[in-house]
């Protein structure tokens, strides 16, 4: 059973779509359940100035896509970096563990992004 936050994040998703450049983009997938995760960041002045998403895969990892572009937005590129995925499963109010995978996808596509796209 999901959660009430969970719920709302996944029949309301905020940030869903995507942006042009100079947005940055990086694509992530979970090889285990097949969930995958488009993340675009915009930065202004090394801020996240906007995020967007593309999920597909269960409610939780669309729910939790949507709770990560909502963090992400205003953070530094320092404060990106420090996230894990309890800041998601907070955001969501719990996750089960049985989807607990989609706070570690959202994990994988900040750190890919930082990875591939470091300050200028």
């Amino acid at each position: 059973m999901h959660g009430e936050r969970l719920l709302d994040h996944f029949q309301n998703p905020r940030n869903a779509g995507s942006l042009e450049p100079p947005a940055i983009k990086v694509d992530v997938s979970n090889p285990a359940c097949g969930d995958m995760l488009r993340l675009w960041a915009r930065f202004e002045n090394d801020r996240v100035a906007a995020a967007r998403f593309q999920t597909r895969g269960c409610t939780a990892s669309i729910a939790a896509s949507s709770a990560l572009t909502e963090w992400m937005t205003g953070k530094s590129r320092a404060e990106l970096a420090a996230f894990s995925p309890a800041v998601i499963e907070e955001a969501l109010g719990g996750l089960e563990p049985a989807s607990r995978h989609a706070a570690v996808l959202c994990a994988d596509g900040l750190k890919k992004l930082l990875a591939e796209h470091p300050a200028e």
